[in-house]
């Protein structure tokens, strides 16, 4: 049984991989560098990878370590205080949706980096509790409980009533998330 080359699969990832990247560095720039980064690491490991895996948790794991190793190097960096990086993310949305990706995207923000990586990985980019665990290397409770502490912030921060919940993956608002590179919840 013969699989087929994974670098042949690799281009098809970069969209994903982009938009775990911004919901990483919250900046264009340096998510397209993360992207890049992490492509060169895995097309120089690719013998590390095994075929008939998932290559795209494999994936996601470099882009993680990569931001994370990076983030330990820049210790000194100065934060976004005045959101200038993150607002440049997206636009308002056209559709008529109630959630405004203004708000949206500043609360999103305002995230602890693991829980907005919870979020990311489970909400937007689709891995099971059992994938974000493996890749972030922790169990699988943490996650679930990330994501779950995230959720619960995001709707106090939008001042959402429990009735109302969290209304991010219906068809129209990941449609307008995806066309402006933000994060898919």
């Amino acid at each position: 049984m013969s699989h087929q080359d994974p670098r042949d699969e690799l281009v098809g990832h970069l969209p994903a991989m982009r938009a775990f990247a911004l919901s990483l560095t919250r900046n264009g720039a340096q998510a397209d560098d993360l992207v890049q980064d992490t492509v060169v690491k895995a097309w120089t490991n690719f013998d590390k990878f095994k075929p008939g895996t998932n290559l795209r948790a494999w994936l996601f794991t470099i882009l993680r370590n990569t931001f994370y190793s990076g983030r330990r190097k820049a210790q000194r960096e100065v934060a976004d205080v005045d959101g200038v990086f993150t607002a440049s993310l997206a636009e308002k949305p056209a559709h008529d949706g109630r959630l405004q990706m203004n708000d949206f995207l500043r609360a999103f923000a305002q995230l602890p980096d693991e829980q907005r990586e919870a979020l990311a990985l489970v909400g937007a980019s689709g891995f099971s509790y059992e994938e974000a665990a493996g890749m972030c290397g922790v169990a699988i409770g943490t996650i679930k409980s990330r994501a779950n502490r995230a959720r619960v912030r995001l709707a106090e921060l939008l001042e959402l009533e429990d009735e109302d919940g969290l209304g991010m993956t219906d068809e129209a608002t990941m449609a307008v998330l995806a066309a402006h590179g933000g994060p898919h919840l």
